[in-house]
């Protein structure tokens, strides 16, 4: 098969071309880039065309599964957009505790389906993101402290090359090509048709905490949560976001939300692992205080995505630390009286320390995460909010290890998301698999 799939693909000029190219990007600020044909894969047979299209014509490749994806790396201008968001095929083995699903899986489908089974995987924390790009780029999800980001779990791949081939691979076939693609994120220089996944027990109890405080407490919450970090049971996820206004809580004027997710053996085990947050100096000025109440991922999910509302415009951007909360107080402080009006909100995750993890290009983490997400509905202020979270972080980036792939700002901020040494076996395995640079690298960087 040579031709590009019929009725599923649109070159510039065509109908449905504009269409096309949107859908591919779930934030309202869609880039003002254009690939010359958009290609809507429905199997395997596509990809192949797609790419054997690309590599007649001498064009290069970005390619989408459907995930948030805020820079939408994958539009380029020029060359080919290669969507494989209808590859979503999903087959369990509750037996063996695999299952091979399709990049186009949304991670909260996989772990619906999975619950029914009494299964469990560490998918992504917002609903309706699919898998692709998520194990790609590390996948920070459910119960990852316990069970490692997602690509963790990626037992092998089936994926497409540069040359057309289909290929899979594990530990024992193109180990060099398994060990990029847990990692490389939307610089993989291949395309990735279904992920062979290990699963795991479902967790018998799924519980949470949830404190709210006033944003004024700022400077004693968050040394706290410093001072905390290394001792934060590893089932607990320790969240903490501000924003200007918490209408979960009925609150319309600024605060700070704990939100805590647990998963256990029991009850007991989970309230006992959440119980050092009832040490926070601030305690008693809580406007909100729940210590411990069972939840599920359904309870989790809608609340995760009441500060990710559809339909509005998004920029992202982030960085690990290790930094004293003395060297990080002045920069917070600076973010919380700068930001925009909810939804746009400021992440702090206690992550680390984090255990040896396994050889692969994911290898860039630190103690605690932070995150900005500028949130606003109208274009007319795309001037006033969308430099905020890049901005904010610039002023931050001495204290930074580096960056996460899933809130990358990689084209306005260039910064590390691996290991030099990562960085340098990535860029000779991209050379054996794609010397051509068929595959798009990442933006920011050749």
């Amino acid at each position: 098969m040579s031709e590009l799939p019929a009725g599923r693909h649109f070159f510039r000029d065509d109908v449905g071309y504009e269409e096309a190219r949107a859908a591919t990007v779930w934030n309202a600020r869609t880039p003002q880039r254009c690939p010359d044909v958009v290609v809507q894969a429905t199997e395997t047979a596509d990809v192949v065309a797609t790419v054997r299209y690309a590599q007649r014509h001498g064009l290069k490749i970005g390619v989408r599964s459907g995930g948030h994806s805020w820079a939408g790396n994958h539009v380029r201008d020029g060359g080919v957009l290669l969507d494989v968001s209808r590859l979503d095929g999903c087959a369990i083995d509750a037996s063996s505790r695999t299952a091979v699903v399709g990049p186009g899986m949304g991670g909260s489908v996989l772990a619906g389906r999975l619950a029914a089974q009494d299964l469990f995987f560490p998918a992504g924390h917002c609903q309706g993101v699919c898998i692709g790009g998520y194990l790609l780029q590390g996948g920070y999800g459910w119960n990852s402290r316990v069970l490692g980001p997602a690509c963790e779990s990626v037992l092998g791949l089936d994926v497409v090359t540069a040359d057309g081939q289909c290929l899979h691979i594990d530990r024992d076939n193109h180990a060099d090509l398994y060990w990029a693609a847990r990692g490389a994120g939307p610089g993989f220089f291949a395309v990735v048709t279904a992920f062979h996944l290990e699963l795991y027990p479902r967790p018998p109890v799924c519980g949470s905490s949830l404190y709210v405080y006033p944003i004024e407490l700022a400077d004693e919450i968050y040394p706290w949560a410093r001072s905390i970090s290394a001792d934060v049971d590893r089932r607990v996820e320790l969240q903490i976001v501000a924003s200007r206004a918490v209408p979960g809580a009925g609150l319309d004027t600024p605060g700070i939300v704990m939100a805590s997710p647990v998963f256990a053996d029991s009850e007991a085990e989970a309230a006992a692992a959440l119980s050092l947050l009832e040490t926070c100096p601030a305690r008693e000025r809580a406007l909100v205080a729940v210590p411990y109440a069972p939840a599920d991922l359904d309870t989790w999910y809608a609340g995760v995505m009441s500060n990710y509302p559809s339909g509005y415009r998004y920029a992202t951007d982030n960085m690990w630390t290790s930094a004293s909360a003395d060297d990080l107080m002045p920069g917070i402080a600076r973010i919380l009286e700068t930001m925009p009006p909810h939804p746009a909100h400021f992440l702090w995750l206690n992550w680390g320390p984090s255990p040896q993890r396994q050889d692969m290009a994911y290898s860039l983490e630190d103690d605690i995460y932070l995150a900005l997400y500028g949130v606003w509905r109208d274009a007319a202020d795309d001037g006033e909010y969308a430099g905020w979270a890049r901005t904010n972080m610039a002023q931050m980036e001495h204290l930074q290890t580096g960056v996460q792939l899933a809130d990358e700002n990689l084209g306005e901020r260039p910064a590390p998301f691996a290991s030099p040494e990562a960085m340098a076996r990535l860029d000779r395995v991209r050379a054996d698999y794609d010397p051509d640079g068929r595959f798009h690298s990442w933006m920011g960087r050749p």
